[in-house]
């Protein structure tokens, strides 16, 4: 059974970074994509950056710039390094994962992700 705990979150100043981690058990890394979603309550969760087996890279245009999306294989964890934090970043954070191969136009879709961690709280200050 496949499993995603993330952990990194906390409370950061505005211009303040943050490094997000996914440990995923399970999973094999060359099977499909991964990806980061966020959400605030009343909203749609949204895909901020994804990465697919053969090392492609989608972004949301905010997070252009600022993010990296990253995996270590070895150590079965994805990571999204945010810099340059805004308020607006503000959101819980979901690692996502699916066994699926994803077009590139999807990656960022949360309908093509059937894998969930529990998510970790991001909070920015102005």
């Amino acid at each position: 059974q496949v499993q995603l705990v993330e952990s990194g979150g906390g409370s950061v100043q505005a211009g303040g970074s943050l490094r997000l981690s996914c440990a995923a058990s399970g999973y094999d890394f060359r099977s499909g994509c991964m990806g980061w979603f966020r959400q605030i309550p009343g909203n749609e969760r949204e895909g901020v950056a994804a990465i697919r087996s053969d090392s492609f890279t989608a972004y949301i245009d905010s997070a252009k710039g600022r993010f990296t999306i990253s995996q270590d294989i070895a150590k079965n964890t994805l990571y999204l390094q945010m810099n340059s934090l805004k308020p607006e970043d503000t959101a819980v954070y979901y690692c996502a994962a699916t066994t699926r191969y994803c077009l590139s136009h999807q990656i960022r879709t949360k309908e093509v992700y059937n894998i969930w961690g529990q998510g970790t709280q991001v909070t920015v200050s102005s």
